[in-house]
């Protein structure tokens, strides 16, 4: 098991790695990143915030994760 500062980490990390991953599909979450509620617990169990976003930004995610569905409506 990760320590506590390991876990925090590596969720920074993948926060990280998913801003990247969104940057490169033209996608930005400003509101991406870690939960801070799930911070304060005990032992910390931390979580990815993923925030709120606009329609269009919700329906650009959707096409980066299913290529090809956008004429298959």
């Amino acid at each position: 098991m990760k320590t506590t500062t390991g876990a925090i980490e590596a969720t920074q990390e993948a926060v990280t790695e998913l801003r990247e991953a969104l940057a490169k599909a033209g996608i930005t979450l400003p509101s991406l990143g870690l939960d801070v509620v799930t911070l304060a617990a005990d032992p910390p169990r931390p979580l990815v915030e993923l925030g709120c976003c606009t329609a269009e930004t919700a329906r650009l995610i959707a096409a980066a994760l299913l290529p090809g569905e956008e004429n298959r409506t």
